[in-house]
């Protein structure tokens, strides 16, 4: 029996290095991501810490100034969270983008595991002709030799 062979194998070889790059690739963005919003959650809590904070500094003796470093803390905050909720926005972008490019390269994949699997049955179907063709060869013969 014949060996079968691919011949886009070395292009299906590549697309499945392609994929377990995009695969990498899309790891490492959502693990980036999940890095940006372990820091967004770092700052809501400090945030969070600071707004009680106020609220104790507001009961009994007010201190004018510790009541205003409060205040600036909490802005600072404010903006610490503004631009991390940007980079988490942008994290989340270059997910999608990983992820929409995974798609992509999964897709083509499959495609050539598709073309790979039609050729295998093309060649097993020759394969049992080529079968057959000899069998009945040798039936033909054997009966020809049991006349003669």
């Amino acid at each position: 029996m014949a060996r079968f062979r691919y011949s886009l194998q070395s292009i299906l070889d590549i697309k499945v290095k392609m994929e377990t790059q995009a695969r990498q690739e899309f790891s490492a963005a959502r693990g980036a991501l999940d890095d940006e919003e372990e820091k967004l959650e770092a700052l809501q809590h400090r945030k969070g810490f600071y707004e009680s904070e106020a609220e104790r500094l507001r009961t009994g003796v007010l201190v004018f100034r510790d009541l205003e470093e409060n205040r600036r803390s909490l802005l600072v905050m404010e903006n610490h969270i503004d631009t991390q909720q940007e980079q988490v926005r942008r994290a989340e972008e270059k997910l999608e983008q990983a992820r929409v490019a995974l798609m992509g390269v999964m897709m083509e994949r499959k495609t050539h595991e598709t073309l790979r699997d039609k050729a295998f049955e093309a060649f097993l179907q020759e394969e049992n002709r080529a079968e057959s063709k000899v069998v009945d060869e040798l039936t033909s013969y054997t009966y020809g030799q049991k006349k003669a």
